[in-house]
């Protein structure tokens, strides 16, 4: 079990202690969308945060535009150890599906990152990590990592 998975699992036993027993892998949190909702309503931990952060290649001002917070708002969050509300959770947790299938597809942050800064025809001849600030923005996104995972280059 990977470090991510294990506060994960601790945080979705504090939330439905009997429901799920065994650890479950990223994967099968991401699709299960009730297990996300609830843990987006009771805020995720910043523990939780902090390991995004170390996948993703984004620095402290970028997660704090993705947030619609300030930089020092962010770092009252890690002052206080506290959750984030359920707006950032949100936040958080569709940036964790975007990181996640683009670890997945590239195999690593290197050739990610790469593919996040470089224009794309397919997103409008956008770099995907312009848009990634809102939702709809990320799910252009995942949807085109979707669809090179598929083989579907448009």
């Amino acid at each position: 079990m990977t470090r991510l998975e294990k506060i994960l699992h601790d945080f979705i036993q504090e939330l439905t202690p009997a429901k799920h027993k065994k650890p479950l892998k990223i994967k099968e949190i991401l699709d299960d969308k009730r297990l996300v909702m609830l843990m987006i309503r009771h805020g995720l931990p910043y523990s939780f945060y902090t390991l995004i952060e170390s996948l993703a290649p984004f620095n402290e001002s970028d997660w704090a535009a993705y947030f619609g917070i300030s930089t020092k708002s962010l770092q009252r969050y890690k002052k206080a150890g506290e959750r984030f509300k359920p707006l950032q959770s949100e936040k958080i947790m569709e940036m964790a599906e975007v990181i996640y299938l683009g670890l997945e597809l590239f195999g690593s942050a290197d050739k990610f990152n790469a593919w996040l800064n470089q224009s794309n025809l397919a997103l409008g001849g956008e770099k995907p990590v312009d848009l990634l600030k809102d939702s709809y923005g990320k799910s252009l996104v995942t949807g085109e990592l979707t669809r090179i995972s598929h083989g579907i280059f448009v």
